[in-house]
């Protein structure tokens, strides 16, 4: 087929006989309006090249010229915006040469992208054995993997691929461990494809795993700088294990400066097609180490939020987050660090994806989150009031510490026994502690609960965020002690 030569494992050289560029082929989804979607390749320098973009029966809907650039031998060209649909056929001409992609979509495109636990594919999950036999139910949902790749330069194409654009089948999407195809990427697809309408030629997932070394230029420039030009809907991040043992305490600013940078570089590379609050999901971590006393993962789950607990925020608009602290996996074979329960991470990522990219409304697409907490002086009790419903799924966990020291020296952590849970509040016991609240803090552990059995959720059964919250005291007309909750960056209140 086409894709067999345009999807080679280097990109053609520039000046070469007429091509596309290596991410482009048979089977592809482009990017659905409102965008247009982004086509380029190489040809002859000086040159002028005829795209064409034909329905199935061969008349064609729209056609688009380019001339190819000196010295770079390259051509781009940007097709109207497209309803969602196919399949088509895009033939780009240059001269006699001529060279065509067939059974082409529009749709939503997604790119996955991050380290090992991205990279663990179907074959490696919980009920791989189902999944995988699930996947020729979704002949729309086109899969396609770049090759791990680093370069010490800015590449304009990917050097390498491990799946070219495919249907997916039991054996591309479970070709081996930690190779392609992501398991997270092809149930967040799939899911998405789902939920929104059978109609929706699909959610797509160009995939990379990004693991390796410790500088991630080399990365960046090998396997994310190629794709810029491609029009996205979406971008999916499942990375941070390493940080919670290195540079943690920078995470809150170098992880939304990571955001707001490919969004800048996607809208720039894309002719400003890409949206430029391109949609950016990630997971937060989850377990590592049963018995650590370490605070790194702790402190690195929050730092994923920019230090303020749950997405979107004012620091990081248009993100969303699956919580996965609760997903352990003690005896995971390939390791703790992961856990092969990715179908709760995919089900928890689309939710914040319908959500926050999709704009669904009325959606419930993350847990419970504190908005205010009254301490009763006399009783020694501190009432934290939640945003949802709660479900008091585990009520031996000890969840919730409090910081009781003074202001002038270091905090004192000590639990804070639940002693009563209501539909929308959480009572805590405070002994020892008096009137000296200074912060509360949740699920504050390397390994803070068991499977599916941390202390709080919803109605809906998604988990409540971690947080750490410092407090600022007034006094209400009971006598009795309010602690404003205040994330630890700013002096913006969660509650009044």
């Amino acid at each position: 087929m086409a894709a067999g030569v345009l999807l080679a494992l280097a990109p053609v050289a520039a000046g070469a006989i007429l091509s596309f560029a290596s991410y482009y082929g048979d089977h592809m989804v482009l990017q659905k309006e409102p965008a247009g979607a982004v086509l380029w390749g190489y040809g002859e320098p000086g040159a002028a090249v005829t795209v064409a973009l034909s329905g199935d029966g061969g008349l064609v809907l729209m056609k688009k010229m380019a001339r190819v650039k000196e010295p770079s031998g390259t051509w781009t060209t940007i097709l109207d915006p497209m309803d969602q649909g196919g399949p088509y056929a895009l033939t780009a001409r240059q001269g006699s040469e001529n060279v065509t992609l067939r059974d082409i979509y529009f749709g939503d495109v997604w790119l996955c992208s991050g380290q090992s636990n991205m990279a663990m594919t179907v074959l490696q999950i919980t009920n791989a054995s189902q999944e995988l036999a699930a996947a020729s139910r979704y002949p729309y949902v086109r899969v396609f993997a770049a090759a791990p790749s680093r370069s010490d330069i800015e590449l304009e194409d990917l050097e390498r691929i491990d799946l070219p654009w495919s249907i997916p089948t039991a054996e591309n999407l479970g070709h081996g461990n930690f190779t392609y195809f992501s398991a997270v990427c092809w149930l967040l697809g799939r899911h998405l494809y789902e939920a929104l309408s059978p109609a929706l030629p699909p959610s797509i997932s160009p995939h990379q795993h990004l693991s390796g070394p410790q500088t991630p230029s080399v990365l960046w420039n090998a396997m994310i700088h190629p794709l810029l030009n491609m029009t996205l809907r979406g971008i999916a991040w499942y990375q941070g294990e390493a940080n919670a043992f290195l540079h943690t305490d920078q995470y809150n600013c170098t992880f939304p400066a990571l955001i707001a940078d490919w969004r800048r570089e996607f809208h720039a590379g894309s002719g400003r097609q890409t949206d430029p609050l391109l949609p950016f999901g990630f997971v937060q971590l989850s377990t590592y180490r049963r018995q650590s006393r370490q605070d790194g993962f702790a402190r690195l789950r929050w730092h994923q939020t920019a230090d303020v607990g749950v997405v979107p925020n004012a620091r990081m608009p248009r993100t969303f987050m699956a919580v996965a602290m609760d997903l352990c996996d003690e005896h995971s074979p390939y390791g703790s660090i992961h856990p092969r329960d990715k179908q709760n991470v995919a089900h928890r990522l689309q939710l914040g994806a319908r959500a926050v990219a999709y704009g669904e409304k009325n959606l419930v697409f993350q847990g419970p989150y504190p908005t205010r907490a009254v301490l009763e002086v006399p009783r020694a009790l501190l009432n934290v009031t939640y945003s949802q419903q709660l479900v008091w799924r585990r009520r031996d966990t000890p969840a919730f510490e409090v910081c009781c020291s003074s202001p002038v020296s270091p905090c004192g952590w000590l639990p804070a026994p639940v002693v009563a849970v209501g539909s929308h509040t959480v009572t805590l016991a405070l002994p020892g502690c008096g009137t000296l609240v200074l912060a509360l803090r949740y699920a504050w552990a390397e390994w803070p609960c068991e499977y599916q059995s941390c202390a709080l959720y919803n109605t809906q059964g998604l988990p409540a965020p971690p947080f750490l919250l410092e407090t600022l005291r007034s006094s209400n007309r009971a006598g009795d002690m309010e602690l404003l909750l205040l994330h630890p960056s700013s002096s913006l209140a969660w509650g009044v």
